[in-house]
């Protein structure tokens, strides 16, 4: 057979420009075959190279290749064409990030199966009466089953009678069964706006009616839902939801972890009496069909995601959620790199809808923004019902510290003694993952190093491993020093969560004490489960990191540890103070969210430090004030424009020439500077040397005018990167 390109060509009406989702620079031009109508936005089927995939008709041709020389597109999918908003959306993130625009559609179009309309399912009703057939009790069971003139699947018809698929071949294949092709079901039903919402207070009433009253003005505006932890923030744009849906609107809610739509699912189950979409990378690819498909055609009213749920294909986006907007994993670091925050703002401001920025700790990016008049405010001062926030109190342990090797203050272990005595729940705060961040050994003081990474090596005693948190290299501890050969000779050096779950264990066995960190609560089914057991006082302390700090509600929990509050409040990182605060703040909302007044114990050695101070006074307007004054000063964002260039390549030489090119080459002005090149704090990753320089620009400048020509101009070795990241969140 003649590959299909060597056939003789169609007769040819026209020609589009086609966007494919590879990262290529730019549209490329197909011809339309003349029984082929296409229009922007269809998605459509294009030979490349030797292969077929999946474009969207971009628009015009742009006329740059002779019409003879233009393959043809060779199908129109079956699908619901890519909307205006939506490829205005891909090309502004594309535009803004630097980023190929054929990058982003890749995640608009991440799910190829999707473009094909979902086989219909096999259908049972009863045919001609069963003359001469034996009858055992299991063929009569499904008869029976169908005798009102029901008409189901096999799945549900066997289930629901007891019997087994070869019984409904059988019966078919007699006669007695009729079979018929029908559609599926639409996968999610549709919220009950109807049912009864919780009694809300003042507070929340009055902040439902200003959020309700913009979701039916179908126009775009951004509003900050600045609330204390546990006073109902969810319960509030609950509302405005429910307010998108009566208006027959989609409406998305991004979570910065996934593990927290346990408890959100839970409770928006028993508001609206159905489940939403949910959207997150450890879907089933069954799953993630079903469910692009169903946004797709609008039959998925709401989707609770992740940051990628941005991407998906709304056909009438309402409004949109960014629940703890404040959270660092709301930035996407690899491949694309976007701010969730910002591009949910962005797609809100294109599909002319509403957009609700949810925080206890507010981000100073947005902060700016509402002391700017540019988003506007809605504040929850009080817990919700009886609830009052917790008490806070610091240990100084320089005058109250732990005994040799161990990490625990007197206080906070009377403290859990207590809780444990009253029926109550405690949780250990430790932001670091594993046994011990530091393993060395004793003969040489040779420390343990990840072979592809700057970064040691974490002990996880658990697994009786070695792990590099940023690669993943694992390796069993070895027998003896690499460096000297001493046998059994290494030291664990400080703590992780693991060594503090010993170490409670150790003083007070009789305690129920688990870890939880992202290698533990890896989905929503692990929350759920931990969810379930803490409500049913299962456990009695959770030793757990960051992933704890984030919206979990926990009634009977009402003493909170954290071990090393001065973990993270110093390093080059320009946003530390303020992620600090946050976090400190968030893991300490989690006590006494319920009748039972909550305790918080904040070990440090700096309590004098601006954060320690604001956590205990609980003034967080005059830290964030403080912190908002010292980056105006430094002209520092979010009163400034900064970007990072990462110049990375596995020959060492070659990154480091590369960026010194890159350096030379810059472009100079009075409203930029260039800081670098220097090699990264991480200056080993995954095996490549990596290179930093960073641009500040004042805030009136568009970086991307100034980026763009400057890095297109270089010519790098094939085997060196260079990536830009706007508004870059991480400095490793």
């Amino acid at each position: 057979m003649a590959d299909r390109e060597e056939t003789a060509k169609p007769e040819i009406a026209d020609s589009v420009a086609v966007l494919l989702p590879l990262p290529l620079a730019g549209a490329y031009d197909y011809a339309v075959p003349a029984h082929l109508t296409v229009r922007p936005g269809d998605v459509v089927s294009v030979p490349i190279g030797r292969n077929r995939r999946p474009a969207v008709v971009w628009g015009a041709a742009c006329g740059e290749v002779a019409a003879e020389k233009l393959k043809s597109i060779e199908a129109v999918l079956p699908c619901p064409p890519m909307t205006d908003t939506m490829r205005r959306f891909v090309q502004w993130v594309s535009d803004y990030t630097l980023s190929p625009p054929g990058a982003v559609l890749r995640m608009a179009l991440s799910v190829p199966d999707a473009l094909y309309p979902p086989k219909p399912v096999t259908l049972y009703r009863l045919g001609r009466e069963p003359a001469g057939l034996r009858m055992t009790p299991a063929r009569q069971r499904i008869i029976g089953r169908l005798r009102d003139g029901a008409t189901l699947d096999k799945a549900t018809l066997t289930a629901e009678t007891g019997t087994g698929a070869g019984v409904v071949k059988a019966l078919s294949d007699a006669g007695v069964l009729a079979r018929e092709q029908a559609a599926p079901e639409p996968p999610f039903a549709t919220p009950d706006v109807s049912l009864a919402a919780p009694a809300l207070s003042e507070e929340q009433r009055r902040a439902v009616a200003g959020l309700a009253r913009d979701v039916k003005q179908a126009a775009f505006k951004v509003t900050v839902l600045d609330g204390v932890t546990g006073s109902g923030k969810t319960e509030v744009y609950f509302e405005a939801i429910a307010q998108a849906i009566a208006q027959h609107k989609q409406g998305l809610v991004l979570l910065p972890e996934i593990s927290l739509s346990a408890q959100w699912l839970s409770r928006f189950e028993r508001r609206f009496g159905a489940l939403p979409a949910v959207w997150h990378s450890e879907l089933t690819p069954a799953t993630r069909r079903r469910t692009w498909r169903a946004v797709a055609d609008g039959t998925a009213r709401l989707v609770v995601g992740a940051r990628s749920a941005l991407f998906l294909p709304f056909s009438g986006l309402g409004l949109i959620v960014v629940d703890e907007e404040h959270e660092h994993a709301f930035k996407q670091e690899d491949g694309v790199s976007y701010q969730g925050r910002d591009m949910a703002v962005v797609r809100a401001q294109l599909s002319d809808c509403p957009v609700i920025l949810a925080s206890a700790t507010p981000s100073l990016e947005t902060t700016a923004n509402v002391q700017a008049g540019k988003y506007h405010k809605a504040v929850l001062h009080r817990r919700h019902g009886t609830a009052e926030l917790p008490e806070i109190k610091v240990v100084d342990l320089r005058k109250d510290g732990p005994g040799r090797q161990q990490w625990i203050s007197p206080p906070l272990k009377e403290a859990l003694r207590r809780t444990k005595e009253a029926g109550a729940q405690s949780l250990l705060f430790l932001n670091r993952r594993g046994y011990a961040p530091l393993t060395l050994c004793r003969s040489c003081g040779n420390r343990l190093q990840c072979p592809h990474c700057t970064a040691w090596l974490v002990e996880h005693r658990h697994c009786n491993r070695l792990q590099c948190h940023h690669c993943g290299f694992s390796t069993p501890l070895p027998p003896g020093c690499p460096e000297c050969g001493a046998p059994d000779h290494f030291a664990a050096c400080g703590p992780g969560v693991e060594r503090l779950w010993e170490e409670v264990r150790d003083f007070m066995p009789d305690l129920r004490a688990e870890i939880i960190s992202s290698e533990t609560l890896t989905g929503p089914g692990k929350a759920a489960d931990l969810a379930r057991r803490m409500e049913g006082g299962e456990i009695d302390v959770l030793i757990g990191t960051q992933i704890l700090a984030k919206g979990h509600h926990f009634p009977a929990l009402i003493t909170v540890g954290i071990v090393d509050a001065d973990l993270g409040l110093s390093g080059g990182d320009l946003r530390a103070a303020e992620r600090s605060y946050q976090l400190l703040q968030q893991v300490a909302g989690r006590a006494g969210r319920a009748e039972r007044p909550g305790q918080v114990f904040v070990q440090t050695v700096m309590p004098d430090h601006p954060v320690i101070r604001a956590l205990l006074s609980g003034d967080r307007d005059r830290f964030i004030a403080a912190e908002l004054q010292a980056r105006r000063q430094a002209g520092l964002p979010p009163f400034a424009r900064m970007a990072a260039l990462i110049v990375s390549g596995r020959n060492h030489a070659q990154a480091e020439a590369a960026a010194a090119r890159l350096a030379r080459s810059a472009p100079h002005g009075k409203a930029f500077r260039i800081l670098g090149p220097a090699p990264a704090p991480l200056s080993l990753l995954r095996g490549h040397y990596r290179y930093r320089l960073l641009v500040i620009a004042e805030r009136g400048i568009r970086l991307q005018t100034v980026l763009r020509p400057w890095v297109n101009a270089q010519k790098p070795p094939s085997t060196v990167r260079i990536k830009v990241d706007i508004d870059p969140y991480s400095f490793l």
